[in-house]
């Protein structure tokens, strides 16, 4: 057996970081000042990403939506935990992509293809896709006192339209306040690997709660109400015109596309490798906040005997009770659904009902396709 020795310093701990191999995160381990420590006994320090799907992994809901045109055909559409905001800037199809940069692990890149373009945008127009991070896991950031901890952003991203972008950060939950970074795209048509650093915020502490804590606002284009004032390159009470200064509009031709992934976020000012995670880790990550799934079994019936219903829980605790959607399913002998009833909808689990005459086929076996929404 091999021995690996490593000289401690004079007093006190040694941190030591493993390179990684390509692909992989480096390991970072720190040496207590003990006497003969074993490398089994060190906490393995891996970055945790306050992301989730930074990497493009998880798509429950569609891989490609097309004609994204308004406030009423936005939203959170394909990747999970990524919304879209866009506010009459021209017409989209969002999609997934297997163009991802090179060499980096990465199988999938979300990608926004401008099909309908908006050269002259109104002054209130934007387009933003955003990711909102829940409040109770930001506490260690700890925002609000005069230890407030910096934050590192990395990510991949390509577009055939160079110049700068924003990236705006607000804090809905202590009255609006935001920050801004701008990012450059200086080559055409090539991945670049973009790492950006923003301040604590030392004012009000964030809510521990299952609330929007920290939304991250990705701009893409935006009209003169966001880009009229100067950069809020600092914490700041939230002032539209300073949000999005300098933004190129990714709009103005239906030639324009763009491409991100490996999104990570990190406490401290530098950037380290991207954190690979098992996809069914990163699925029950997103499943907190957004299930597409089937119940089945065999079904129940009131007194009555005029209603069937049908249970199952969730495969995770959802953030909140959420709004269920209801998508196929049938009762065997029975045929479809008469009329939908959804009833005790906890964050764990719910029923499901469906009426009709004569639906007294207890034990019968039946299955409905539902969406369990409780995004942010």
């Amino acid at each position: 057996m091999s021995e690996l020795k490593l000289q401690g310093g004079s007093s006190g701990s040694s941190t030591y970081i493993i390179q990684g191999g390509a692909g992989d995160t480096n390991r970072t381990f720190t040496l207590p000042n003990v006497a003969d420590t074993t490398i089994s006994s060190i906490r393995d320090r891996r970055p945790e990403n306050l992301l989730i799907n930074g990497g493009m992994n998880v798509w429950q809901r569609a891989t490609s939506q097309a004609s994204i045109s308004s406030t009423s055909t936005d939203g959170y559409l394909t990747a999970d935990r990524w919304e879209t905001y866009n506010n009459s800037l021209g017409t989209w199809t969002q999609s997934q992509s297997t163009d991802v940069p090179s060499g980096q692990g990465f199988g999938y890149s979300l990608k926004m293809d401008c099909t309908t373009a908006d050269a002259s945008p109104a002054a209130g127009d934007e387009l933003v896709i955003i990711q909102k991070i829940e409040a109770q896991n930001l506490q260690h950031l700890l925002f609000g006192t005069s230890s407030a901890k910096s934050i590192t952003l990395s990510f991949w991203v390509k577009s055939n339209k160079t110049g700068t972008y924003i990236i705006n950060l607000v804090r809905t939950d202590v009255s609006n306040r935001h920050i801004s970074k701008s990012y450059t795209i200086s080559s055409a048509d090539t991945w670049e690997k973009k790492e950006i650093t923003f301040d604590g915020d030392t004012t009000n502490a964030i809510a521990n709660d299952n609330g929007r804590g920290i939304d991250f606002n990705f701009y893409l284009a935006a009209g003169s109400n966001y880009t009229s004032g100067t950069l809020a390159t600092s914490w700041e009470a939230l002032t539209t015109a300073n949000r999005a200064v300098g933004q190129v509009n990714l709009a103005d031709s239906t030639s324009n596309e763009w491409y991100m992934t490996g999104c990570q976020l990190e406490v401290g000012d530098t950037a380290t490798d991207f954190q690979f995670e098992p996809y069914e880790t990163v699925l029950r990550k997103c499943q907190r906040y957004f299930w597409y799934g089937e119940i089945s079994g065999a079904a129940t019936a009131d007194n009555d005997y005029n209603k069937n219903y049908m249970g199952n829980s969730f495969p995770v605790t959802m953030r909140d009770t959420p709004g269920i959607t209801r998508v196929s399913g049938a009762l065997v002998g029975h045929g479809g659904f008469n009329a939908d009833e959804t009833t005790r909808v906890t964050k764990d689990s719910v029923t499901v009902g469906w009426s009709g005459s004569n639906y007294r086929d207890i034990g019968a076996a039946g299955h409905q396709i539902l969406k369990a929404d409780a995004e942010l």
